[in-house]
């Protein structure tokens, strides 16, 4: 039989995946895989379950939010392991399930691991330490970190915008100088996301068009600082709008990605903790991990995918853009 290591988070959004635990476990074994189950017990738990042990097995799936998806693909990376992985979302936003359009129902989610295709997804890393959609600095971007469990359980995306509400006060001009293929500027900047995914925090505002989650490439936005309410209330206005060609963002797409600033600067990677930084170099890894996706969600948004990628069942499909 062929080996699976399920890590899961047991406490992610409302413990959902407890309940489909055994259906979840049964529907593997029907698939002829012997199935060992790691319920993580804290912080990075299931990092370190995966970077010690991933090289025994033929798939990785790994349940929970963004944060335990984080911690699994940090795991695969940092050990160099070239296994699959599948994603059953059961967290509260879940930005990189909205990507792949992977369902919420989470038995749906599960099939699709055993049916789906492994598509080769850019890995970004910064100053050494791998992400898996977004890093990030500046107004709000910690608010997914330091807003509690318990809350996120209880009041769902709300928890995000009642925590959002108590750092208006606090919004601060980072002057950071950005360089990017032979390109250098300066500025004071309010937000700088640097992603690879269609949603961020739930929004999909905050990207600029065309995301292809294949092509060695980041989006990147960077807001400036307003210099008075007005201007403030303008690029929120932009954002609503999603229009993003005002003078108030910077955007463009690069491999590498460099900035530059005068204090040091708090980031979040994939909506966690990423240390606080002064220099910070972001490299995306192009198609260096392997996440299974649905074949007819892969069909659907083929248009322009790359062929690198293979059917869990070893029969051929085609790439995935995201427009």
């Amino acid at each position: 039989m062929k080996k699976l290591l399920f890590v899961f988070n047991p406490n992610a959004g409302k413990g959902a995946v407890k309940s489909n635990l055994f259906n979840i476990i049964d529907l593997f074994t029907k698939n002829d895989y012997e199935v060992t189950t790691y319920p993580t017990q804290e912080r990075l738990d299931g990092y370190r379950m995966i970077l010690k042990n991933a090289g025994g097995y033929d798939l990785i799936v790994t349940s929970g939010g963004d944060g335990t998806l984080n911690e699994s693909i940090k795991g695969l990376m940092d050990g160099k392991h070239n296994v699959p992985i599948g994603y059953i979302p059961t967290g509260t936003t879940n930005d990189f399930a909205h990507s792949f359009e992977i369902p919420k129902n989470i038995l749906k989610a599960a099939e699709n691991i055993i049916t789906g295709t492994s598509f080769a997804y850019d890995v970004g890393s910064l100053n050494g330490e791998y992400f898996c959609y977004v890093a990030a600095f500046g107004a709000f971007t910690e608010v997914p970190y330091t807003t509690s469990q318990i809350t996120k359980n209880l009041f769902g995306h709300l928890a995000y915008l009642m925590e959002a509400v108590k750092h208006i006060k606090t919004m601060e001009a980072y002057n950071i100088t950005v360089e990017h293929d032979g390109e250098a500027y300066r500025d004071d900047f309010l937000v700088g996301l640097i992603s690879n995914t269609v949603s961020i925090c739930g929004l999909n505002n905050l990207v600029a068009k065309g995301v292809v989650l294949d092509d060695g490439l980041f989006e990147v936005t960077l807001i400036k600082m307003p210099n008075s309410p007005l201007e403030l209330n303008s690029i929120i206005n932009c954002l609503l709008r999603k229009d993003l060609t005002s003078d108030h963002f910077y955007t463009f797409k690069s491999s590498k990605v460099k900035f530059i600033c005068e204090q040091e600067v708090a980031w979040t990677l994939d909506g966690e903790n990423g240390g606080i930084h002064q220099i910070v170099e972001i490299i995306n890894h192009k198609q260096a991990l392997n996440i299974i996706v649905d074949n007819d969600d892969l069909f659907e948004l083929s248009e322009q995918g790359l062929p690198n990628q293979q059917t869990n069942k070893d029969a051929p499909a085609k790439g995935k853009t995201k427009k």
